[in-house]
């Protein structure tokens, strides 16, 4: 995989690298049908499988999603009552209600995918031209696209190396009288340090808009992601470990801003405004509604959301018990106040020295032949090109003083991103949802690479 992989590239790789045989029926759930496979103990099993060893492992990883009877109940419910499209069903209702109470959120507003809840989002909070949104650099791009779709001003904010998240002790020197949202992101399931950004916005009078897109059940404090902002935004794109194929939810506590979010998603349309003689809002609007059928696939995989979750968790905490006993491995550290990681993503840094000098390219190449898929994250998002080309645009010109264009490219540059980039190691949610045999087989590739990084180097 490249080092520019795309984080939805890359656990829809991971998943196919997971894949198992098994009838195509919806009655199979595939992690169940999966066998276990044990782990190389036979002559020459230290030599690297990238120089013609045998790997560590053969058995695939969890495949993705997990289904059974379920979710075949839910589709064919939908698609017998006639009722496709939430304005004549209630299955997205009865989806956003269960969200809610889930999360401990007063509302729940379903939509097209998390792409779509944060432009909503956005939308809501008066987001505009010749407005500012401070955001972090290590993040996938729907988080800088829904801005610039406002045409307002992304402003990078550099990462915390150990954590992978945004650095909150550099935001404030960020914001200026420009400034109208905060958009932090609970990058993987791990939580930014919100008691400072919540600080600041406070401070500052600036709403927080939680990316809570990786962030399922993870927790601050005791209080679910996504519920401490202003609002929180979720995506149930394919490979989340909430899952309706696409889809997205937000959450709110504020009535008001609730109904504004409806109207937006719904073409202007309050929550009453359908039948007869119905009356547009006093503000634009667009389509962006979730469908019944993904609806119905939500409430069943919702089943299952606990307890994956904790299996995860369980997984990861002994993954990091013994990636923390290898050199040049360190798995990202988690604030003080992060009280519950959603691992959609397990993340880690890489130190070459500490590997004879092995580049990371390499050594993730290595690792691959071990039989564990993995990636090497992100690259730098406020460097990619079509930043440069948006700002340059007829529009921007127009929106922005020269001035303030000519100075973005200094205000948002990220040192410390950029080191991130070159070191990061990602492991996929579906991997943390096997036997703990499965840890011990990713420790035990990355230590057999380790100590044969001399030889992978040379070769």
């Amino acid at each position: 995989m490249s080092r520019t992989i795309s984080r939805r590239s890359f656990m829809t790789s991971a998943a196919v690298a997971g894949a198992v045989a098994t009838t195509p029926s919806l009655g199979h759930a595939a992690v169940r049908a999966r066998p276990v496979g044990p782990t190389v103990a036979a002559a020459g099993a230290d030599k690297p499988a990238l120089l013609g060893g045998p790997p560590v492992r053969s058995t695939p990883f969890p495949s993705w999603p997990v289904v059974d009877e379920r979710e075949k109940k839910a589709l064919l419910d939908v698609l017998h009552s006639g009722n496709w499209f939430r304005g004549s069903g209630q299955t997205v209702t009865r989806f956003e209600e269960a969200w809610a109470t889930l999360t401990g959120a007063r509302h729940c507003l379903a939509t097209a995918n998390g792409t779509s809840a944060l432009f909503v989002s956005l939308a809501g909070l008066d987001v505009g031209p010749g407005d500012e949104v401070i955001l972090p650099p290590y993040t996938f791009v729907a988080t800088v696209n829904v801005i610039l779709l406002h045409h307002a001003l992304p402003i990078f904010v550099d990462s915390d190396i150990e954590t992978f998240q945004i650095d909150a002790g550099k935001i404030e020197e960020a914001v200026t009288d420009r400034t109208t949202a905060l958009l932090p992101v609970h990058l993987g399931g791990n939580a930014c340090d919100l008691d400072a950004i919540l600080g600041i916005a406070d401070r500052r009078r600036v709403p927080v808009l939680e990316d809570a897109c990786q962030a399922h059940l993870g927790e601050w404090r005791g209080r679910k992601l996504g519920t401490l902002g202003t609002a929180g935004c979720f995506s149930f794109q394919a490979s989340k470990n909430l899952n309706s194929g696409e889809g997205g939810a937000i959450l709110t506590n504020d009535e008001a801003l609730a109904e504004r979010f409806y109207a937006f998603h719904n073409n202007s349309r309050g929550r009453r405004g359908g039948g007869p003689g119905f009356s547009y809002g006093d503000r634009r609007g667009a389509n962006l509604r979730l469908t019944e059928f993904q609806a119905g696939l939500l409430l069943a995989q919702m089943t299952r959301l606990e307890e994956q979750s904790r299996t995860r968790d369980e997984n990861a905490r002994h993954l990091t018990a013994q990636l923390d006993e290898i050199p040049g491995i360190h798995p990202a550290r988690r604030h003080e106040g992060c009280t519950r990681n959603g691992y959609h993503l397990y993340m880690a840094r890489y130190q070459a020295e500490e590997f004879e000098g092995l580049p990371r390219e390499r050594f993730l190449e290595a690792l691959r032949a071990e039989g564990v898929p993995c990636s090497s994250g992100y690259s730098p998002l406020n460097k990619e090109p079509f930043l440069k080309t948006t700002l340059e645009s007829r529009g921007y010109r127009r929106i922005y003083p020269p001035e303030v264009l000519a100075e973005w490219e200094e205000r948002t540059r990220c040192p410390v991103n950029d080191r991130l980039c070159e070191r990061g190691v990602w492991f996929g949610q579906t991997m943390l949802l096997g036997p703990r045999q499965d840890m011990d087989d990713i420790a035990a590739a990355i230590r057999k690479v380790r100590a044969n990084a001399a030889a992978l180097a040379k070769a």
